[in-house]
This record gives structure tokens, C-alpha cells and sequence, in this order.
């Protein structure tokens, strides 16, 4: 999510300040704005996802009743 909300954005910016052409019944500024504003939503949904959800780390590990270790596992999320 976060590749598209930069596109957007840059789509939306090359729209709103680098296009000299007039549509006709469409404005293409307002456009523009709308993908930029669209895409720094989406570009904040996916960095508070990634942080809350996508970057945790968890460590579990279980003995047996003689103090061997039993199962041990490492689990890192990339989401």
C-alpha cells in the first residue's frame, strides 16, 4: 500500500502544479488534489499498520517437566 499512496501522490502533484492543459468538464488541479490527499492517507494507514501490526517480534519458548528446552522459536512478522 505504501509504493501506491507514493504514486498517488506524485500523479496527483504532476496533476496539480506541472500540468498546463485544460480538460473539458474536469478540473484537472482538483484532481490532483484529491489523489494527493488519498495518498497521504493511505501512505499514514500503511506506516501506522506497518508499525502496530507488521514490525513485532516474538520470542517463544517452552521446557519440559525435566528443564530441557522443548520447543524454542524465533518469529519476526514483515507484513
Amino acid at each position: 500500500m505504501g509504493a501506491l499512496s507514493i504514486l498517488l501522490i506524485a500523479v496527483g502533484a504532476v496533476l496539480t502544479f506541472a500540468l498546463e492543459r485544460d480538460a473539458e468538464g474536469i478540473n484537472l488541479d482538483t484532481v490532483g488534489i484529491i489523489l494527493m490527499v488519498v495518498g497521504a492517507i493511505g501512505l499514514v494507514v500503511s506506516l501506522l499498520r506497518g508499525s502496530m501490526v507488521g514490525f513485532s517480534s516474538t520470542r517463544e519458548r517452552r521446557t519440559s517437566a525435566d528443564g530441557r528446552t522443548v520447543v524454542e522459536r524465533d518469529r519476526t512478522s514483515g507484513i
